[in-house]
């Protein structure tokens, strides 16, 4: 058995041992560059790094997911999950999106969850939780208690100034059509009314389906007819 030629790692090594014996009379133009840079002692050729450790089994399948990006999560994303998991209907709130300069986010102080010309929403008790971990030292169930009760508040102030403003309006003469509420018991009432048609519908379908295999039955409606008419006959011959 052969073994390993380590030529390759040494032509540095060699290279000198001819210059210092004349053999060569002037250095090859690699001489300085590998002597301040030799090369590496390892033979095998080293792995690069890989995005995750997939088990691959070629014989089965090929591979799908190779060049799939490393997946990017935040903490903020955790808390964001926590909390609209939580509060599923904030989802359904309108947001606005559109930041003058793209910094927008960067101009905002959550030392407090109330922020200037940016409404509140479930980001800013995400924000407000982030900061109060990072520069509060509390725990990530009390900071969330400590941003989730600012921001009930913050709701019901809201809707009582939604509230009055609506009783205002009524005093002056406004008037408002149907809120969302009462549109969905409109909306029910009319399903449950074509309910109830359709089935007193069904209910005067399924009676003249009975009486019709009565009918038609032996000894039915039209057997009794020729029974009473021979009665009579016969009543009227005795008498």
């Amino acid at each position: 058995m052969r073994g390993r030629n380590l030529k390759p790692s040494r032509v540095y090594q060699t290279a000198s041992r001819l210059l210092e014996s004349n053999s060569i009379t002037q250095p090859p133009v690699w001489f300085k560059t590998i002597g301040s840079i030799p090369p590496g002692e390892i033979l095998t050729r080293m792995q690069p790094a890989q995005h995750r450790d997939v088990k691959i089994n070629s014989r089965i399948r090929k591979p799908s997911k190779m060049f799939k990006p490393q997946p990017i999560e935040y903490e903020e994303d955790r808390l964001r999950r926590e909390f609209y998991s939580d509060h599923p209907w904030e989802l359904a709130r309108p947001r606005i999106i559109l930041e003058d300069d793209g910094r927008d986010g960067q101009k905002c102080d959550w030392s407090r969850i109330q922020q200037l010309g940016r409404p509140l929403s479930g980001e800013s008790v995400v924000q407000r939780q982030l900061w109060l971990i990072e520069n509060k030292g509390n725990s990530k169930s009390e900071a969330y208690d400590i941003a989730r009760k600012e921001f009930y508040a913050l709701r019901y102030q809201e809707e009582v100034e939604r509230r009055v403003a609506k009783e205002e309006a009524l005093w002056t003469g406004a008037y408002f059509g149907l809120d969302n509420l009462e549109i969905g018991m409109k909306l029910e009432d009319k399903v449950y009314e074509d309910w109830k048609e359709w089935g007193v519908k069904e209910v005067e379908a399924l009676d003249r389906n009975r009486d019709a295999a009565y009918s038609s039955m032996p000894g039915g409606e039209e057997d009794a007819e020729p029974e009473e008419e021979a009665a009579e006959e016969e009543a009227a011959v005795v008498a």
